[in-house]
């Protein structure tokens, strides 16, 4: 509807601009609340006290099947200044990684980034969420010569090098 209202106020009044629309966003202040955060965020801060806590184990949404678009908040924000320095119309563009990643992956990733010694526990009783989340970026990289930059695991480590230092005010960690 954004991209509609978008049209409508270019064709009216030559009102421009651009929607985007970003994959599965993750970065630094982030939203870190283990009911209500995204996957990554809520991992995040799980694993960094797993691990600082050396817990045994540790336990984790679903059964790691389904997969994600998932982007570093850094290149998002990077794709948002790219697509309203290039378009000169209303155009609707997707930023992410260009690649699906399963949970699973993601959630190995950071066992090792956050040194969790510990046994991950998969808890079919709770939801997977959406099987497959993909995007095609095709349209950033030919029209805006954007690509991700940031890799999962160094969007990851720098995640949660950020949640370590600043876990005692981050976002909804009360």
């Amino acid at each position: 509807m954004q991209h509609v209202q978008s049209l409508a106020y270019w064709r009216q009044h030559r009102f421009l601009s651009v929607v985007t629309i970003p994959g599965n966003i993750y970065g630094p202040y982030d939203n870190f609340d283990l009911e209500q955060a995204h996957v990554v965020p809520a991992l995040v801060r799980k694993f960094v006290e797993a691990a600082d806590w050396r817990h045994e184990r540790l336990v984790v949404w679903g059964s790691g099947t389904p997969t994600r678009a998932f982007v570093y908040a850094g290149d998002v924000a990077e794709g948002i200044l790219r697509a309203a320095e290039v378009y000169e119309r209303p155009e609707i563009v997707n930023l992410a990684a260009g690649r699906e990643t399963g949970i699973a992956e993601m959630v190995h990733a950071l066992a090792d980034i956050t040194a969790f010694a510990g046994q991950i526990v998969w808890d079919s009783t709770r939801p997977d969420g959406q099987s497959r989340r993909l995007f095609d970026v095709s349209k950033a990289a030919g029209d805006l010569g954007w690509h991700a930059r940031t890799s999962l695991r160094d969007g990851l480590a720098k995640t949660v090098a950020w949640y370590r230092a600043n876990r005692a005010t981050a976002r909804n960690v009360a």
